[in-house]
């Protein structure tokens, strides 16, 4: 669920892929919109899949000062004055910049900021075979303070809201009926809530590990909700760490740098996120069961999920095993009472990092283990009502006059949601649609989709809906339009493969959150720390795992 997508006026694209060495980011994403370039997968992530082209990774060695490259037709110019960092990091000495990159290389490495290298063929399969740092920002992100406050502030009113939405199957089914004519995926979907619906199946320990993600709009000074993601919220486990890398650096680095390491906020996503897991765990009242983490095959993105994983033993002494959907349907049983049953282990909580696009669902066995679980007695996060509280269409439903209304009391908490609302509007709505044809810079289509990739924006907007104009179809029902936001682009230096590089960019805010309730007893509702993702603001798309972004942190002013 959530509103707009993002970018600046200068056609921003957030899709921020890995670049040849020789070449700036922007340089590199012309090149690979080429056909001609082969597109590889570098690893899967929860949310989305991060690309490059095969023959771009750099030779680096540690013996050798980072390079760093500069985006010539971004700078105008850089000067050779020391200026404050957090203005223009651009200015950076460097010969100061080189300790930097290299600090923050050794750091990554030696506190686990890594991901899996698609160079190496078993880095999805191996833990510990094929890993490479993931891709960072050098340096904090400036950040209004107000702003900050704010987005915490929301996030125990989206959880309620959600636990709300999805205790309403009426209102959910409803809501996604004409998409469901249209969507495959989200028909299958919608049919086993229905079903869920019909046996009464009921949720007495409800769990949601959520992320709701903003941009602060350069022209309203608006703080605009992009998404609230309620499946598989991904980088809990490498946000804090990028955090930590930024607290040390500027530590370390004071006197060069001039900046305060005590303004950017302490990160505690992958410790809160195991803490609420536990937590679930204990109500579920089994000692002997397990957690389950669904997990999509060949997992490059497996060490932002190891954290939540080992924080859980280490600290609550919980286990969890990894199963793919494949897996938990060869492997899966239901007994009699609900129990459910993975590989012989007594499951309490399943905990879904896969499982919200089809392409992870190719064949009717990963269905048949998705409607397994949805059936058990075990806690899910989320629960097939929360997946669907998370759909574009609902989200756009919800941001109609007096729809919030009906699933919460407090006016103050409404007036809230209702202000970091972006404009959304249904195809249907032909004012909306023919104001997106005469200014489709000014809007985005969305599909029923998660993850990266997904999205229409420019010209395209116009031609997709003038097709469906012309075509007469119920297609429509599968996008939403969506207000772009417009966020203010600065320099920062991104840092991928050991390769430094000066880029104008964009920022992205994601704020966790969970939500644990047995039954009318809440136990947790809470902010669960943070994501900032920063991608060079040439781009449209937003995702990290899709090779879109890099890992950042705040730096509050």
């Amino acid at each position: 669920m959530g509103a707009g997508c993002s970018s600046s006026s200068s056609s921003l694209s957030l899709s921020l892929r890995l670049p040849n060495h020789k070449n700036s980011f922007s340089s590199t994403l012309n090149q690979l919109k080429s056909p001609s370039n082969s597109i590889f997968p570098i690893f899967h992530s929860s949310r989305t899949l991060y690309s490059h082209t095969y023959n771009s990774f750099p030779n680096f060695s540690m013996n050798s000062p980072p390079k760093c490259t500069t985006n010539s037709t971004n700078i105008q110019e850089i000067k050779h004055t020391q200026q404050n960092p957090m203005s223009d990091p651009h200015s950076i000495d460097s010969q100061l910049l080189q300790k930097l990159v290299h600090d923050a290389l050794v750091w990554s490495s030696l506190h686990g900021l890594v991901v899996g290298d698609r160079n190496v063929e078993r880095s999805g399969l191996v833990p510990g075979v094929g890993m490479v740092h993931a891709p960072i920002a050098l340096l904090p992100n400036s950040f209004p303070e107000t702003h900050w406050n704010q987005a915490c502030e929301l996030a125990p009113i989206f959880n309620e809201l959600v636990d709300r939405v999805s205790l309403d199957g009426q209102f959910l089914q409803d809501t996604l009926s004409r998409t469901k004519k249209v969507d495959v995926f989200t028909s299958r979907l919608l049919d086993m809530h229905s079903r869920m619906l019909q046996i009464g199946k009921k949720e007495d320990i409800r769990l949601g590990l959520h992320r709701s993600d903003y941009m602060l709009d350069e022209k309203t000074d608006l703080l605009l909700q992009i998404e609230l993601n309620t499946i598989s919220c991904s980088f809990s486990g490498l946000s804090c760490l990028v955090s930590e890398l930024h607290r040390s650096l500027l530590y370390q680095y004071e006197k060069s740098l001039g900046l305060d390491s005590q303004k950017v906020p302490i990160n505690a996503s992958a410790s809160k996120f195991a803490e609420v897991l536990a937590k679930a765990w204990t109500e579920f009242n089994n000692p002997s069961a397990v957690v389950l983490v669904v997990v999509q095959p060949g997992e490059r993105n497996m060490y932002d999920q190891h954290w939540l994983s080992a924080t859980l033993k280490e600290k609550h002494n919980v286990t969890s095993i990894r199963k793919t959907l494949a897996e938990i349907d060869a492997q899966g049983k239901m007994l009699s009472d609900g129990t459910l049953l993975v590989d012989g282990e007594t499951v309490a909580v399943i905990y879904f990092r896969a499982g919200y696009a089809p392409t992870d669902y190719p064949s009717e066995s990963e269905w048949k283990a998705r409607l397994l679980m949805e059936e058990s007695a075990a806690i899910k996060c989320p629960s097939i009502s929360y997946h669907l509280t998370g759909t574009k269409k609902v989200q756009q439903e919800l941001a109609k006059p007096n729809v919030l209304e009906r699933f919460l009391e407090n006016q103050d908490d409404i007036a809230k949601l209702r202000a970091c609302f972006a404009g959304l509007w249904s195809l249907d709505d032909s004012d909306a649609v023919k104001n997106a044809i005469d200014k489709p810079g000014a809007y985005v289509m969305k599909p029923q989709r998660e993850g990266g990739g997904n999205n229409i924006y420019g010209d395209d907007v116009k031609d997709s809906l003038l097709r469906l104009q012309k075509e007469g179809s119920e297609e429509e029902a599968a996008y939403i339009l969506m207000q772009r936001i417009f966020p203010t682009a600065f320099p920062t230096i991104l840092v991928r493969e050991g390769i430094c590089y000066k880029e104008h960019a964009i920022s992205e805010l994601g704020i966790f959150s969970a939500y644990l309730r047995n039954k009318e007893k809440v136990i947790s509702n809470e902010q669960c720390g943070y994501l900032m993702r920063t991608k060079v603001s040439s781009s449209n798309e937003g995702g990290v795992a899709a090779g879109f972004a890099v890992l950042d942190s705040l730096y509050l002013t």
